[in-house]
């Protein structure tokens, strides 16, 4: 609804005037039914089909992703999750009936009632699968909502105002394109409920303007992923699975393995393993990256941030056991895996977001445990293990917003699992009824007789 042409006070008029709008309109929105949500978000699944390709190509303009993985995540994922909204909006909206305790001749019941106007704020990592998912879970659950896509990618942006436009009046979902400050200016508003993705430190302050009114949050974030490897689990599919893993989105992923735990002497095998997967996905006969295969870092900040940390831990004595090429005019970063990894390096000590894994040894699991229990909470912890005793261990011991035992990814890939953070990973969770869920309010209702 932006363009560069328009001026901040002129902005600023645009986003109350379609706020208010909202403010207005959300008590029609919430008295739909299902029938009329569903033709709605069916609606907005043919937009998505239609502008497929448009969506790549804007993708494509805004980052150097696979093609695949852009159709994957950008396309078929979204189409899937608005699908699944679809089949299942009756089943979430029917009220749950409570017997009441001292009066079971009363009735009483649970009712899913909108929150009301909601603002979505999405990533640059997957720009339209990570907005668009909380858009349909919104329009699922009967709210009026505006969406602001990062100004990273602005053709990403363009395409989704598009597709929005298309299906919805402003009054009921609305596009703000636009750099930092529309984010800043639509944070001052009331809204009921704010949907973010993207880092912990800008989720602090995403927080902090929602206390000002007092607006419920969900607070998709990220952290460090750990990655155990227990005895006897095999090393060789384990190391070509973190290789993949690393390999998507460029390791740009906020469920990505961000360090492992090893033993000794299972190492080299682990080394030898992420090689040689690196080696037959991402190079050619020649040798040379086959850039094509594998995002480039997103700008020259967090290439510069992600060497930054590398060269770190290499004057520190970590040893450069796969990888270690950076090509800073195209902002490439070749799979890499380090060894001899230590806890006072800087790549230990942050999120990483680039397509590098650190790998330190343990002698017991609990001094595994010990050093997760000592840190931030991450989104994601993932365990390689034969021994269901070890695997119950970590996890009675361990706090994540999700897990996966000998995989990577699938907890966030089962859309009927809840995923979100805990604590400095986040607030809240989504995905299928707990989009939905998110996006409401349980509201109690009880009737006299």
């Amino acid at each position: 609804m932006t363009s560069s042409t328009q001026t901040a006070a002129d902005l600023s008029k645009d986003i109350a005037r379609v706020f208010a709008a909202q403010q207005e309109n959300q008590w029609n929105v919430k008295a739909t039914g299902a029938a009329e949500r569903k033709a709605k978000l069916a609606k907005l699944k043919a937009a998505v089909e239609a502008h497929a390709d448009d969506i790549v190509k804007a993708v494509l303009e805004d980052t150097r992703k696979p093609e695949g993985e852009i159709r994957v995540t950008e396309v078929l994922n979204i189409v899937g999750n608005i699908q699944l909204n679809i089949d299942s909006l009756e089943d979430w909206m029917a009220p749950t009936e409570v017997t009441p305790s001292k009066n079971p001749n009363d009735k009483a019941r649970i009712v899913y009632e909108a929150r009301g106007v909601c603002l979505v704020l999405g990533p640059w990592n997957f720009p339209l699968g990570l907005t668009l998912g909380p858009v349909a879970a919104a329009v699922a659950a009967g709210n009026c909502c505006i969406v602001k896509l990062t100004d990273l990618c602005p053709a990403t942006a363009r395409v989704a105002a598009q597709i929005i436009g298309e299906v919805f009046p402003e009054n009921e979902v609305a596009v703000f394109e636009g750099d930092v400050s529309v984010a800043e200016a639509l944070l001052e508003l009331p809204f009921n409920h704010i949907f973010f993705t993207g880092s912990t430190r800008v989720g602090k302050i995403v927080m902090a303007a929602a206390a000002k009114h007092l607006a419920s949050v969900t607070l998709e974030l990220g952290g460090k992923s750990p990655v155990i490897i227990d005895d006897g689990a095999d090393v060789g599919a384990i190391g070509a699975a973190l290789a993949g893993a690393k390999q998507f989105n460029g390791g740009q992923a906020c469920i990505c393995p961000d360090y492992v735990f090893v033993k000794e002497d299972q190492k080299d095998a682990l080394v030898e393993s992420f090689k040689t997967n690196v080696q037959n996905n991402l190079y050619g006969d020649d040798g040379a990256l086959k850039k094509e295969s594998i995002a480039q870092v997103v700008n020259k900040g967090n290439f510069n941030r992600v060497k930054g940390l590398f060269d770190d831990a290499v004057a520190q004595g970590a040893t450069v056991a796969v990888g270690g090429t950076f090509e800073e005019a195209d902002l490439t970063v070749h799979p890499t895996l380090l060894t001899d990894v230590t806890p006072q390096m800087k790549i230990l000590q942050e999120e990483i977001f680039a397509p590098l894994l650190p790998v330190m040894t343990y002698d017991t699991l609990d001094q595994a445990i010990g050093y997760i229990e000592a840190r931030d909470k991450p989104l994601a912890l993932y365990v390689f293990s034969p021994d269901e005793a070890n695997v119950q261990k970590v996890l009675d011991r361990t706090s994540s917003g999700g897990v996966t035992v000998n995989g990577v990814f699938s907890h966030y890939l089962e859309n009927r699992l809840p995923f979100g953070g805990v604590n400095g990973s986040g607030m809240g969770s989504y995905h299928g009824y707990f989009g939905f869920k998110a996006f409401s309010h349980e509201r109690a209702i009880y009737l006299h007789q």
